[in-house]
């Protein structure tokens, strides 16, 4: 249920522009949406993860100056400072603290040595920092409407472009057989 609510929250926001386009009241919808999430995640699991305390707070913070201000400006930015924070996260445990945050994550569903763990750190932080630049660009050189159709298809287009991206890397180095045998035991 929980995975319905996840894909639920961004395709309402969409379907909201759709049918009233006013981002105004999409706005409102999506941070309705978010707490939901939220509560419904608390209520199952007594506690809410890292992403879900991130998701709420940005919403809660951007989409309320959207709807309190009534200026789109807050929201248009949201994806950018969330991919933003995520480089910036990502690259800057592997320079400071000497750890991989992907390594951490993932590493008991995949060994990989610390050098591969740092390279996809870096390279997804990359893949964040253009996925915040890119937002920015089609906020402002695109309609409202065309953003909004980006935020829906193109984050995940842009995650299904860096998971191939990261599986030809692995594939390239020798490291993705053992993947697909660990995923068949």
């Amino acid at each position: 249920m929980e995975k319905i609510i996840e894909l639920a929250v961004p395709i309402l926001f969409f379907v909201v522009w759709v049918i009233t386009g006013d981002i105004f009241i999409s706005t409102q919808v999506l941070i309705g949406m978010v707490c939901l999430q939220a509560a419904y995640e608390y209520w199952q699991h007594r506690q809410l993860k890292t992403m879900t305390k991130v998701l709420l707070g940005s919403v809660i913070i951007m989409g309320g100056l959207t709807v309190t201000f009534r200026d789109e400006t807050f929201i248009l930015w949201k994806p950018t400072i969330m991919n933003w924070i995520f480089a910036l996260v990502l690259a800057g445990s592997q320079i400071i603290f000497r750890k991989s945050i992907l390594g951490a994550f993932l590493g008991r569903q995949l060994q990989l040595p610390w050098q591969v763990w740092f390279r996809l750190g870096y390279g997804w932080a990359l893949g964040f920092f253009l996925a915040g630049c890119l937002n920015l660009v089609v906020a402002y050189q695109f309609s409202l409407d065309i953003w909004m159709k980006y935020k829906l298809f193109g984050g995940f287009a842009i995650t299904t472009i860096y998971i191939i991206l990261t599986l030809i890397y692995l594939n390239r180095i020798g490291m993705a057989a053992g993947l697909t045998e660990d995923q068949s035991e």
